[in-house]
């Protein structure tokens, strides 16, 4: 089946129209809502986990059959670390198989018009060539470290393609890399590298200390993306593609760990020395995702990391600071 751009650009110009956003108090959830209202859309149905366990496959049908929502953006998932993933794995594959299994089902069942299904970019292997294209699926192991979650996102983007296959409905799927932003998770022990980097910073400016030594050698290149600029690319998703295969959601752009430190540094404003433990591993060296299919459709990102890394911060500083 050819990939395709939608003949109806204007397929969501009806700000009216009712819009179900799965995950809406995570990090994407969130920044998709935060972009929908930004846009003018009036109707969007909300639901937290205590309202509508998405496990339940009764639950989520009788939703569907109440609520009818034209467009689904399933941005809901169980998440986590290393440590959570090698500990609860189980949770990790579970879990997620039913969210994705439940809502893609009932969404067909129920006539949404159109449903997207965000995974993220551990879907491919641990030694997929660099950048990384959409291509590269299956195509070789996954890291181990997180296969579990992995596979239920694996499995989502082929329920999607399996239903427009079959059905010839329109389910698309986009893999977004590293993001950030606000709502991220800064928590001191199981948090993503750049939180990480912020919280420690900040502590180690409130605190006085004079060094902040970070794990590494600092050489391992990484990419990240705002969330708000994942948020946009959602939206444009949902507008203006229909087509089999998965889309990357990236920034394109490519940044060391050692030249991330020294940004978040300054942004944070911390005077004293950084500092670098070379006994402790690098990681992968390079992790980057080939977005130029977005590219080709017209997308681009708009935050630059500096700008980013600001705006995160002020966030940072207002509720996290502020609520311990």
């Amino acid at each position: 089946m050819a990939e395709s751009i939608s003949s109806d650009v204007s397929s969501m110009c009806d700000k009216s129209a009712k819009i179900y956003v799965a995950g809406h108090r995570g990090l994407v959830g969130s920044a998709i809502v935060r972009k929908l209202q930004e846009l003018g859309f009036t109707n969007l149905v909300l639901r937290t986990h205590a309202e509508l366990d998405l496990t339940r496959q009764a639950d989520v049908e009788s939703f569907f059959a109440q609520e009818k929502p034209v467009y689904v953006i399933l941005a809901a998932a169980k998440v986590g670390g290393i440590h959570a993933n090698n500990t609860y794995p189980a949770d990790f594959i579970g879990v997620n198989l039913q969210i994705q299994t439940n809502v893609i089902h009932s969404a067909y069942e129920h006539g949404v018009k159109k449903l997207l299904f965000l995974g993220s970019s551990c879907i491919y292997p641990k030694f997929a060539p660099q950048p990384i294209p959409e291509s590269a699926l299956l195509t070789a192991p996954l890291e181990p470290t997180n296969e579990w979650y992995a596979i239920a996102k694996i499995a989502g983007i082929k329920t999607c393609q399996a239903y427009r296959i079959q059905h010839g409905w329109d389910a698309i799927s986009g893999m977004p890399t590293n993001l950030y932003g606000q709502n991220d998770n800064f928590h001191p022990e199981n948090s993503h590298v750049l939180p990480a980097l912020m919280r420690r910073f900040h502590e180690a400016k409130v605190n006085g200390a004079e060094e902040v030594v970070v794990w590494g050698s600092g050489s391992p290149l990484r990419e990240f993306l705002h969330v708000d600029d994942l948020a946009d690319a959602c939206v444009f998703l949902l507008d203006r593609y229909s087509g089999l295969e998965h889309v990357n959601i990236g920034s394109g752009q490519e940044v060391t760990i050692k030249e991330l430190a020294e940004l978040v540094k300054e942004v944070v404003g911390f005077e004293g020395k950084l500092g670098w433990d070379c006994t402790k591993p690098d990681g992968t060296p390079r992790k980057l995702m080939d977005s130029s299919k977005l590219a080709s459709l017209g997308w681009t990102p708009k935050v630059s990391l500096r700008d980013g890394l600001l705006q995160t911060y002020d966030w940072y500083l207002k509720n996290v600071c502020n609520s311990q």
